[in-house]
């Protein structure tokens, strides 16, 4: 009897110890998401930017293991003109290790001197915007559209949400997954690239996720379809979704010729 007294405290030890091993290795395993947002002002700027993520992050970025490397602009550019890089990493310690990897690197710092040796007094850019997000459970990693219209044609959208709370974004985010807005964008050909929980940056709480169309034609007949779905119409009268969103942004933008997205 004594022995299995001893063997029951035994596991009753051991099972969370063992839980939390196993969710956390599931962690470690998920995709992370970084989106560099750069901002410039002028043409000069632009150029060497452009000429930067073409000839030596895109390619450093690949054989650093980052398989897909985004690089958009936006459709139309206000007075804050921008670039966006979406880099999609397998795991935590791929993220964690890029950079100290890139400045390593030769053939980056060789490439991309121009940016890397930059002056001070002359850089390519005005600032870099950093956010970090964690993939989705239902949508684990990105995935590359299937679309058919030349790059230049083709729309990208990025949406940001931010939520009041914390609680509140996790409703959203519920909302998503479990709640099957998700699903019905997939139903109804939204061609998503990624789904994630902003886990830093500069708007928290905040989710984003990025969807593609052929045409700017074919996304607006996309969202029309969507704000008249009856499955929609039922999931965001339920209760248990109200007010879970605050604010929300969007993004259009066009891939550039040598994004792989």
């Amino acid at each position: 009897m004594k022995t299995l007294k001893k063997w029951l405290v035994v596991v009753q030890v051991a099972m969370p110890l063992l839980f939390f091993s196993a969710t956390s290795l599931k962690a470690a395993d998920a995709y992370y998401y970084e989106i560099k947002v750069y901002h410039f002002k002028t043409d000069t700027q632009e150029k060497r930017l452009n000429a930067f993520f073409k000839d030596a992050l895109v390619p450093s970025l690949h054989d650093a293991g980052i398989k897909n490397v985004g690089v958009f602009r936006p459709i139309k550019q206000d007075t804050d003109k921008r670039f966006y890089v979406f880099i999609p990493c397998k795991n935590w310690e791929q993220l964690e290790g890029l950079d100290q990897k890139l400045s390593k690197d030769k053939s980056y710092n060789k490439d991309g001197k121009d940016y890397v040796d930059a002056s001070f007094n002359s850089y390519p850019y005005t600032r870099i915007e950093t956010i970090i997000l964690r993939a989705f459970e239902d949508m684990e990693e990105p995935a590359k559209p299937k679309l058919k219209a030349d790059k230049a044609a083709r729309v990208y959208e990025l949406r940001s949400y931010e939520s009041a709370s914390e609680k509140a974004g996790a409703s959203k985010i519920k909302m998503m997954n479990d709640g099957g807005e998700m699903k019905l964008f997939k139903k109804l050909d939204f061609n998503a690239v990624f789904y994630g929980k902003v886990i830093a940056g500069s708007r928290m709480p905040n989710m984003m996720y990025m969807t593609t169309f052929n045409s700017k034609e074919e996304r607006d007949a996309r969202w029309k379809e969507f704000g008249e779905s009856s499955d929609w119409k039922k999931l965001v009268a339920k209760e248990e979704y109200q007010h879970n969103m605050n604010k929300s942004d969007i993004w259009l933008l066009h891939p550039m010729d040598y994004s792989d997205f």
